[in-house]
């Protein structure tokens, strides 16, 4: 029999009718069994899942693959029917369909990365794996969707639906740099990887009763990646991101401070599991020593037990904070924290490596380890900033490729204000 419509095109509407149709039958298969974009598409935020029966409509099939010509094309499959009135597509012939799909050139390499085809194509016969495809498909905890619903759901019965205000949420999926992509110490990759042990064994250490573990402390200068390291572990653990910066949460501005912080931390216990990161923590060493603010000062006080209250192990909630100036902080804040991970300027092997990544997808020649060499005291923020300004340096003169003369000028350029910084803080 003969196709008048693009292969590919038939090929993800036949795709997408198997996968709903598997779907429907199997009430053993969840959402994370559906690829990413159509478990997106049909995410239900009310119910927080993707109900089934799924069903599938030219609208669908538009919004998900930009086919506008769907009901044209669809008329060369004879195991295909549309529903004028509802405008849905349904199999008149599931089984003609699973064989006229499984023989077409694109197939299996869209069944390896299906769950949902995999899981019925595996039974078949067909050299496909279920549990190989599953490695392809992020569990729906990394959508911004299923973020979402868990917002909706706590704006919803919430009476003070401010407390949302107070944060910045980020879901898995939003993170733009993972773990694998940072470059990080031996010690940081250490320390990550026991928190990491923790979490996977969280059930023992409860059974053992160890529950004083997963409060972090990260330190160093701005821009060595504290906040990098806090979103990758969000994407990497797959759990949401709470992130708030301390001062705006326990500003006298906001009314009753002290039950702001309390809002927090029940929202990150609400959001379980996930990581609650707290910037600007030496807020709480300045606030100590200020004289004036005593509704600033008693919400210290809070945000001190509430750090002590909050458990990786019995709430799901991993907590880091960060400062860039530690030396602020007491005995009272650090002895808080199970885990402190201190983030250095990078040396010149880091840089090197920084600058790889970073430059990875320019082109151009140029000598990453002359740039290294030239960089000393720059953190990794800085050095985005270098190859930004060497890239922006390039569209300025019509050309899409960088040279190791833009790198350098860029260097110059920042060096001078490296140097600024490096001052203020110390005298900070």
């Amino acid at each position: 029999m003969t196709y008048t419509s693009e292969p590919t095109n038939l090929c993800n509407i036949v795709e997408l009718l198997l996968t709903a149709h598997i779907y429907n039958q199997s009430e053993k298969l969840t959402e994370d069994d559906l690829p990413v974009r159509i478990r997106k598409h049909y995410w239900d935020s009310v119910e927080k899942r993707v109900k089934r029966p799924i069903s599938v409509r030219m609208q669908d099939i538009t919004s998900l693959y930009g086919n506008n010509n769907v009901k044209q094309e669809i008329k060369a499959l004879p195991f295909i029917d549309f529903d004028e009135f509802g405008a849905e597509i349904r199999f008149t012939i599931p089984d003609l369909a699973k064989d006229w799909f499984v023989k077409q050139e694109e197939a299996m390499d869209k069944i390896r990365r299906n769950p949902a085809l995999a899981s019925f194509y595996e039974k078949d016969g067909v050299g496909v794996s279920y549990e190989e495809a599953t490695a392809y498909v992020r569990p729906k905890e990394q959508d911004r969707e299923y973020l979402d619903s868990l917002i909706a759901e706590i704006a919803a019965s919430d009476k003070d639906v401010d407390l949302l205000t107070l944060v910045h949420l980020v879901a898995p999926e939003d993170v733009r740099q993972t773990i694998d992509e940072l470059v990080l110490t031996p010690e940081q990759e250490s320390k990550i990887e026991r928190i990491m042990q923790a979490i996977e064994h969280r059930d023992y250490l409860r059974d053992i009763g160890l529950r004083e573990i997963g409060k972090m402390l990260f330190i160093g200068l701005p821009g060595t990646g504290k906040t990098s390291a806090a979103r990758a572990l969000s994407e990497k653990l797959n759990v949401p991101l709470v992130e708030v910066r301390l001062s705006m949460i326990t500003s006298q501005y906001l009314g009753e401070t002290s039950k702001n912080v309390d809002k927090v931390f029940e929202l990150a216990k609400k959001l379980s599991p996930c990581i609650l990161f707290i910037d600007e923590f030496d807020f709480i060493a300045k606030t100590r020593m200020s004289d004036e603010h005593a509704t600033l000062k008693r919400a210290v006080n809070t945000l001190l037990k509430a750090i002590d209250e909050i458990s990786l192990i019995d709430d799901g909630v991993l907590m880091i904070c960060a400062t860039n100036h530690p030396n602020l902080l007491d005995r009272a804040a650090w002895r808080r924290f199970d885990e402190i991970v201190d983030f250095p300027l990078p040396n010149a092997e880091m840089r090197k490596n920084i600058l790889d990544i970073v430059l990875s997808r320019v082109e151009g020649e140029f000598d990453t380890q002359e740039i290294a060499g030239m960089t000393e005291d720059f953190t990794g923020s800085d050095l985005r900033m270098v190859v930004r300004e060497a890239v922006l340096r390039s569209l300025t003169e019509n050309r899409t490729s960088i040279t190791q003369s833009d790198l350098i000028s860029a260097t110059n350029d920042f060096s001078g204000r490296v140097r600024l910084m490096m001052k203020e803080y110390a005298l900070a």
